[in-house]
């Protein structure tokens, strides 16, 4: 295909909807251009179950999520836009049942693990964005399969979840 076969007008038009008016880009994240900075405060763990590592493991999940996905510069205060929360559940409940066969016991053969996530949006630069939600998202798993050995991997995929929840609703604006 030959350039010279492009009016003015043509190039205009893929140049403006390839920049999309600089608010728009191909994580789904629509910023405004005025918005330079976020912070992200600790996410402590105030769930009464669930791995130690939750807070520190969530904060950073959030901030790398953040730096990767969107232009801004992540300083520690008074961001234009301000993510803070905390952990406020972390359970483990019985899914499907199973029976014991023989020996008369039954007893879950799968099982849920759910984690609850409080967060706070403040937008500096447009305020009708703020909000303050819980997120939760769940992870289903075998019974046969030990917790201890796969509970970490489980908490990162339902933190993944989470994560891309609130940045939907932050900034995303879903």
């Amino acid at each position: 295909m030959n350039l010279k076969n492009f009016s003015p007008a043509t190039f205009l038009l893929i140049l403006c909807i390839s920049t999309g008016c600089g608010v728009y880009s191909f994580t789904g994240a629509s910023i405004s251009p005025d918005v330079k900075t976020i912070s992200i405060q600790t996410f402590y763990n105030n769930a009464p179950l669930g791995p130690s590592t939750m807070s520190v493991t969530f904060t950073e999940k959030i901030k790398d999520y953040y730096q990767q996905n969107t232009s801004l510069q992540l300083i520690d205060n008074n961001g234009d836009l301000q993510i803070d929360g905390f952990i406020t559940n972390y359970t483990i409940t019985p899914v499907a049942a199973n029976t014991g066969g023989n020996q008369g016991q039954d007893f879950s053969a799968l099982s849920r693990i759910t984690i609850t996530i409080s967060a706070t949006y403040i937008n500096l630069k447009d305020p009708t964005f703020d909000f303050d939600k819980n997120f939760s998202f769940f992870r289903d798993y075998d019974t046969d399969i030990d917790l201890a050995s796969n509970e970490e991997q489980f908490v990162e995929e339902i933190f993944d979840q989470i994560i891309l929840d609130i940045f939907n609703a932050s900034v995303a604006n879903w």
